[in-house]
């Protein structure tokens, strides 16, 4: 797994003089030690451990592979470390994995003698150098028994380093309390990401593989150097000034979720040696399949999609393999409807029958789709078109073309089975009532998301171009480590719900570097739709998104409004949203349910905004964000219901670092009277807008240092609302 160092989250908020700096000397066994960057799966947690540090702090790793308390003194190691350590300097201690070993008289350290006398020297001349001692205790190795229970392997050395740390009043770090609750946490399949178990012929230097339960890969040295300065934190050891915050308020470094990313056998499977032809006539939707399943049952590789025009119906995904577009690579999926089957899937949170997404996976771990091309959904063939997003010549070409104009003679339907389902309440969600024959009658209606990741794991999307999306371009649910990197989302202003991603109920996800230039949200956070996404009860938390521009789109970062799931712990930062109806959108209505909190946002820029800058709405009614030519809406009648399950909250946002220039309202807050928006905090945001805003039903709402330069001078109008604290400069 690739090192991405999330240097646009760390904050440099205090610069402290290089005197004043401390060292950081860390000494150990293997599980802490540096390891070779190249071609080399292991990290040792102290390799990482520089990552959770202020800049500048200096870290002197002297762990190596294999040694015990007794040979790192006998081979003069640690005299080495001694002759080093000055006044102010800090040194973190991990030993007991070899120490533990009887059948190696040079290594082997009884725990009550040798291993705790041994500790003890480290301690008491590292303080007569004026250098203050960490105890470490041993970080645990991976082992569960056949009833799937863990397994503890150190014996008495854990025991000996807490009773040492507490007789000589040491700070002491429980890595292996903690990291044992990592692995559990991870549990007995997951947990072996955490090291560096690796199959065959994912790397030169193994070509064979290794099973290795006690040595780390880069991710899980990752999160046991965080739980390293988490403990650091938690228990206030002076070195905690010096841990890495983030630009998110009350932030650490260690707070920020962590996402694993697939890595592929060094394998390659052309579809063009099965048989698939680059004319733009023949329809490879068999090679192309082909090579993905040859690909899969070998151990997995990559599925090469060489330069060319490569004409197909829908592709599925398996596991260990990376579908790969290489430049001037056109994957374009066929207008033919027939090669789209109906399938039970999910549609907008709800259970339905759609056709089969043009690239979809299921139950899948290890996938990627990566490259330099483009995939074309063909969804000008499956959309329906409203007039008024049209030029009046675009119109008529339209319909021309075909299809069929409705009675108003302002939309267009693709076929007569679009124009059924479009009048069909609830079209494609499954009922018992519902027959096959119902579904097909209206088939054409049931337009697919273009991509459909659904309960995966380990999951790349990088470099690749998805345009022209069905619906939905990519919609990943129920999975879990999920990576879009560099990848560019791009659909017809024009196109109804051509959102560019939506989270669905996904749990550590990574979007960083995109692009989205779309017809309906650009970047969505949804958890499942009122009663069915409540009884899955599965929240989208713990995304980072960074480093991402966003177009047209009904809203910038949007959650909402199928949240029926919740969403928490979000980290949104250094974005800009151009020309985008909404910039930062929270919707929901009354039904959904859900809670939707603990959300960061932080150094947005915004520009030419037809709507909303900042929208907090409780009262979605499912519109355009920017009325239509002619169009009026009414405000909705407040009234008070019942707090229910389906009663939906908005609570705890921290948004900070915004600038906008030009838009129609800088800020909306809109709650219900049963259920407020509470715990809104917005800060250091410069917004230039027709009108200020409005703040209806909210509590606890806090703007600090908020600009504003509007026509009615700035003025919020606050209604119904309590606790609103408003730091406004108006200009």
């Amino acid at each position: 797994m690739k090192l991405y160092l999330l240097a646009l989250l760390l904050t440099l908020t205090s610069w402290i003089p290089a005197e004043e700096l401390p060292r950081v000397f860390m000494i150990g066994d293997s599980t802490m030690a540096d390891k070779p960057l190249e071609d080399n799966p292991e990290r040792g947690w102290g390799q990482l451990f520089p990552l959770f540090l202020k800049q500048g702090v200096t870290v002197k790793n002297y762990a190596v592979n294999g040694r015990s308390t007794k040979s790192f003194i006998t081979e003069h190691r640690w005299d080495s470390v001694l002759a080093q350590l000055r006044p102010g300097d800090w040194l973190i201690i991990q030993f007991g994995h070899n120490d533990q070993k009887k059948e190696d008289p040079t290594r082997y350290a009884d725990p009550e003698g040798a291993y705790k006398d041994n500790l003890t020297r480290f301690i008491k001349e590292a303080r007569s150098k004026g250098a203050n001692p960490i105890l470490v205790t041993p970080v645990m190795r991976r082992k569960f028994d056949d009833k799937g229970a863990f397994t503890d392997q150190h014996g008495l050395y854990p025991g000996v380093v807490r009773q040492l740390a507490a007789a000589q009043k040491v700070p002491l770090i429980d890595l292996h309390k903690s990291s044992e609750a990592l692995i559990v946490q991870h549990g007995v399949q997951g947990s072996e990401k955490l090291f560096r178990t690796t199959p065959a012929g994912h790397y030169k230097t193994l070509p064979n593989g290794i099973t290795d339960n006690t040595h780390f890969s880069e991710y899980g040295a990752t999160l046991v150097a965080g739980l390293v300065a988490k403990e650091i934190r938690d228990k206030h050891i002076e070195l905690e000034k010096y841990l890495q915050t983030t630009v998110f308020e009350g932030k650490y470094r260690f707070d920020l979720p962590e996402i694993y990313e697939p890595h592929f056998r060094r394998d390659t499977f052309s579809i063009a040696a099965y048989g698939a032809k680059a004319d733009g006539i023949t329809l490879n939707t068999k090679s192309i399949n082909k090579a993905i399943d040859d690909c899969n049952s070998k151990g997995g590789g990559v599925v090469m999609i060489p330069a060319g025009l490569w004409l197909t119906g829908p592709i599925t995904l398996k596991s260990n393999v990376n579908l790969y577009l290489a430049s001037n690579a056109i994957l374009q999926f066929t207008t033919d409807f027939d090669q789209y089957p109906l399938i039970e899937t999910t549609y907008e949170g709800l259970k339905a029958m759609r056709c089969q997404a043009p690239v979809s996976a299921v139950n899948a771990e290890n996938i990627a789709i990566t490259g330099k091309g483009i995939l074309d959904g063909g969804g000008d063939a499956w959309r329906i078109v409203k007039k008024d997003k049209l030029t009046e010549t675009q119109w008529k070409k339209l319909v021309a073309s075909g299809g069929i104009e409705g009675e108003d003679k302002r939309t267009w339907y693709p076929s007569a089975k679009s124009f059924k389902g479009s009048h069909t309440k609830l079209a494609g969600v499954i009922s018992p009532e519902k027959t096959a024959a119902d579904y097909d009658s209206i088939k054409d209606f049931l337009r697919p998301n273009m991509l459909s990741i659904t309960s995966c794991k380990y999951v790349l999307l990088e470099g690749v171009t998805f345009q022209n999306s069905p619906a939905w371009c990519l919609h990943p649910l129920l999975t879990e480590h999920i990576t879009l990197r560099n990848v560019y989302a791009k659909n017809p202003w024009y196109a109804q719900n051509g959102d560019g991603l939506d989270l669905e109920s996904c749990r550590y996800a990574r979007v960083e570097g995109c692009t989205f230039d779309v017809g309906d949200d650009g970047i969505c956070i949804k958890s499942g739709r009122d009663e069915q996404g409540r009884k899955r009860g599965v929240a989208t938390e713990d995304v980072i998104v960074n480093n991402c521009t966003v177009y047209h789109a009904h809203g910038g970062f949007v959650i909402g409004s199928e949240m029926s799931g919740g969403a928490r712990n979000l980290y949104v930062s250094d974005c800009s949203f151009l020309g985008t109806d909404i910039g930062l959108r929270f919707k929901t209505t009354r039904g959904r349910g859900g809670i939707v909190e603990k959300i960061y946002v932080h150094n947005i820029n915004m520009k030419d905004i037809p709507a909303e800058a900042i929208l907090f709405d409780m009262y979605y009614m499912a519109k355009d964000p920017v009325l239509l030519a002619g169009e009026k809406r009414d405000a909705p009648k407040a009234e008070l219901f019942p707090v229910t399950e389906a009663t939906p909250q908005f609570r705890d946002f921290h948004i900070s670092n915004v600038v906008c220039y030009g838009a129609a309202k800088a800020i909306f807050i809109r709650g219900l009277p049963e259920m407020p928006i509470s715990d809104i905090h917005l800060q250091d945001i410069t917004i230039k807008a027709d009108k200020a805003g409005d703040c209806i039903v909210g509590s606890n709402i806090y703007l600090n240092n908020v600009t504003l330069v509007t026509a009615d001078n700035g003025k919020i109008n606050v209604q119904d609302s309590k606790q609103v604290k408003l730091d406004i400069t108006k200009r």
